[in-house]
């Protein structure tokens, strides 16, 4: 069974950084893409960054410059590191991945819970 899981998140000071990690498990027959959405508390959810299968790599404009996405496939894990981390980047990360679990199945989107990113002083 496919998934995945986002882990890294924490309590940073501003003008810190922080890497969240999204390791997916299980086969998948292609990937499209993979990325980020962050909820902060009353707010909708919001996209981050995303990486697609060929590495081209996409992000919100709230974060450009400050923000990177990486892939390893060895590991089946996606990276966003995060730097000069500002008190308005605190929400829960969410990490998804838009796949097709073989070749005749439909295209979908599994989403890992989220993990809490506090930026604070």
């Amino acid at each position: 069974r496919f998934s995945c899981r986002a882990s890294g998140g924490g309590l940073v000071q501003p003008g810190g950084s922080l890497r969240l990690s999204c390791v997916r498990s299980g086969s998948i027959a292609s990937l499209y893409y993979m990325g980020w959405y962050r909820q902060a508390p009353g707010n909708q959810r919001e996209f981050v960054a995303a990486i697609s299968g060929p590495g081209t790599t996409a992000f919100a404009d709230s974060v450009k410059g400050r923000f990177t996405i990486s892939r390893d496939n060895a590991e089946n894990t996606m990276y966003l590191q995060m730097n000069s981390l500002r008190p308005e980047d605190t929400a829960v990360y969410y990490c998804y991945v838009d796949h097709r679990r073989t070749p005749r199945s439909q295209r979908e989107t599994s989403w890992g819970k989220g993990t809490l990113v506090t930026v604070s002083s």
